[in-house]
């Protein structure tokens, strides 16, 4: 029983796959290098489950999963131009399928062993099929960015907030039409789930609902990623060195019900508070920022989070009572009494902190916001204090 239960090397289990692909007729069908990315996803879930990282792999119904087809390799896609607008590929299995042209690719004349194009995926979204290629590149070693240095604070009433005194804010994800569409959606949607049966096949119309409400959705996030790509472009491009937060949002947007011995306070206002911080990505938008920075020389520096919508980035005075409300920041230090918005002030002290924290041999921290770049979508705010505010001590 114990060789039975035994841990099996993903050498064995590569063994037993190339058997069953002679055994099982419908397996044989399927491209070999697919057979094995699936097998290797496997495997990795299994090892994160004994080292501790996860729990063991599960079930996943299709209609909860991503439905995606994987070609491991790329020397059988067969990428072609035809239009300035469109190219096709070939996918084993599924034949040649034609794909919008959105940005250009290693192919034909351009392609040698350095820049190519490895891999692809098929991927089914709301929206419909999209491929993605996996594309090998040689990248140049970046020059050092001899932009100065920020601090971004990360908020819901404005997104982001910066240490110069500006923002950077956007408009609802969903207009207000598509908002009232999305809510008659999804009540409809619970108005067809109470007339089915327990147990009963999920009909075609709420089939319909659910894939209207996931368009709907769809739409919002694409909307909201393409605002953050362009948001976090411009920042990595005009800033060296930035600093955030470092927050745990699993932790922040952990639920607020508790147990039934002990049952949590405030619930419903906590969920919606959790939901809009899933809105913003938070996450997101400093992974962006990471790696296009590292592209451009600039660097991300991830200080502490605590205290610093508290703390007051004049005099360093830090209590609860300084921030007065959600947007109003006012010291409560005898002498001190600076006042300005609180993202502002929250944003100068991470700012603080990220200088003291990152290299002095970045060019950014010399040049820490000599001046502040508004850009096309910031507004600044008023009041008496310049961009060095709170910079000089603490």
């Amino acid at each position: 029983m114990a060789s039975e239960n035994r841990r099996v090397s993903l050498k064995d289990a590569d063994t037993a796959i190339r058997q069953a692909r002679k055994d099982i007729g419908w397996l044989s069908d399927l491209p070999a290098q697919a057979a094995q990315a699936v097998l290797k996803t496997y495997f990795r879930a299994w090892v994160n489950c004994w080292e501790g990282r996860a729990g063991e792999p599960t079930f996943k119904a299709r209609f909860r999963s991503r439905m995606g087809i994987d070609v491991p390799q790329g020397r059988d896609l067969g990428i072609r131009r035809i239009s300035r607008r469109w190219g096709v590929v070939k996918v084993p299995k599924v034949g040649v399928i034609r794909f919008r042209w959105t940005k250009d690719l290693p192919v034909g004349k351009y392609a040698d062993v350095q820049n190519r194009v490895t891999g692809a995926r098929l991927v089914k979204e709301a929206g419909g099929w999209h491929v993605v290629f996996r594309v090998r590149t040689e990248v140049k070693e970046p020059a050092p960015h001899v932009g100065p240095g920020v601090g971004i604070d990360r908020g819901i009433a404005k997104p982001l907030a910066l240490s110069d005194g500006s923002f950077r804010e956007h408009d609802p994800w969903l207009s207000r039409g598509e908002t009232e569409r999305l809510r008659r959606l999804e009540k409809k949607k619970e108005r067809q789930r109470r007339s089915r049966e327990p147990g009963e096949t999920t009909s075609h119309r709420l089939k319909r609902t659910y894939d209207q409400i996931a368009g709907v959705r769809a739409r919002a996030k694409r909307r909201a990623l393409d605002w953050q790509h362009k948001t976090t472009t411009v920042l990595a491009e005009t800033f060296g060195v930035i600093g955030a937060e470092n927050l745990n949002i699993t932790n922040l947007t952990r639920s607020a019900k508790g147990t039934v011995d002990g049952p949590g306070t405030n619930v419903r206002q906590k969920a919606g508070l959790n939901r809009s911080i899933s809105k913003e990505a938070w996450g997101r938008t400093v992974a962006l920022l990471e790696y296009k920075l590292f592209d451009r020389g600039g660097h991300l520096v991830k200080v502490p989070a605590p205290d610093t919508s508290r703390r007051c980035s004049v005099c360093g005075f830090t209590t609860p009572g300084n921030r007065e409300s959600q947007d109003r920041f006012v010291c409560k230090a005898p002498g001190c009494g600076h006042a300005e918005n609180a993202d502002t002030n929250a944003a100068r002290n991470i700012g603080h902190a990220a200088k003291q924290e990152a290299p002095q041999d970045i060019a950014g921290v010399r040049t820490w916001s000599l001046r502040g770049y508004p850009g096309d979508e910031a507004s600044t705010t008023s009041g008496g204090h310049g961009p060095l505010a709170g910079f000089s001590r603490l």
